[in-house]
């Protein structure tokens, strides 16, 4: 079965020919549809590149990215994104910023100018999930960090994207309030049945969401090590303090040090 998105031995050099940063380089993944997969590695080592690649945000130096079997060639719909920063409008409601996507959207403008009240029964579902629905007319700055970060993953998913790109999306809240959100975005995948790339460092989140992690060496990347996690979901937090599951972080934490030094994996 083709692959929702692939890279086949992706470069991207940021800069001029000779001169400029490579960060990813000889870079190939296959991301199945449906699937969660995590990026992990040292910093600098081109995992949010990645994901400028797959949002067609950035096109690639050499290799190519594919989306459904074809190259992306630039931004497109059916891609939604959260980064570590909510990021919302402070004058506009918590579901005026849930609807954000869809008055700017090329692809969802007209129709939702046309009828909006389907669109706006779907915003306020997706509060319902994240339990934010009491907090919809209420403007950004009432609500705590970890809620806005529950809103950024509603204006995300608003249009219904099949891919959800996150970049470092709960890296900036405490423990509590992010183990939260893992529980929150398991909620909405099982229910929604995207398919997402997330990047994180924090190894405990990946195992804990993702169906594969991907190991990224140093600059330039490459992927040097995956690992299928193969826990039956729903998954609950306590699973994550379980001998298998804390084995898997130790592993994948040891990739990561060997990535690191620039050993071979």
């Amino acid at each position: 079965m083709t692959p929702l998105l692939r890279f086949d031995r992706v470069a991207l050099r940021y800069g001029e020919e000779q001169v400029g940063t490579v960060a990813v380089e000889a870079c190939s993944l296959d991301v199945p549809q449906g699937a969660i997969v995590a990026l992990v590695g040292p910093s600098g080592c081109g995992k949010s590149t990645l994901l400028k690649l797959a949002a067609g945000l950035m096109l690639p130096s050499s290799g190519e990215a594919r989306y459904r079997g074809s190259p992306i060639l630039g931004p497109r719909g059916g891609v939604g994104m959260a980064f570590q920063n909510a990021t919302l409008l402070p004058w506009r409601s918590v579901l005026a910023n849930v609807l954000l996507p869809l008055e700017v959207s090329a692809e969802h403008r007209a129709a939702y100018r046309a009828d909006p009240e389907p669109f706006v029964a779907r915003a306020r579902q997706l509060l319902e999930l994240t339990g934010l629905a009491q907090f919809a007319e209420r403007p950004p700055y009432e609500l705590s960090g970890g809620m806005q970060q529950r809103a950024n993953l509603c204006r995300a998913l608003v249009h219904r994207p099949e891919l959800l790109l996150l970049d470092e999306a709960f890296g900036a809240l405490d423990t509590f309030t992010r183990e939260e959100l893992w529980q929150a975005l398991q909620d909405l995948w099982l229910e929604q049945g995207f398919t997402a790339v997330l990047v994180t460092h924090d190894l405990r989140e990946a195992v804990h969401l993702a169906d594969t992690v991907h190991v990224m060496s140093g600059r330039p990347g490459r992927i040097v090590q995956s690992r299928r996690i193969r826990t039956p979901r729903p998954r609950r937090l306590a699973d994550s303090f379980t001998p298998e599951f804390t084995a898997i972080v130790h592993e994948l934490r040891d990739a990561v040090a060997l990535a690191r030094t620039g050993a071979p994996a």
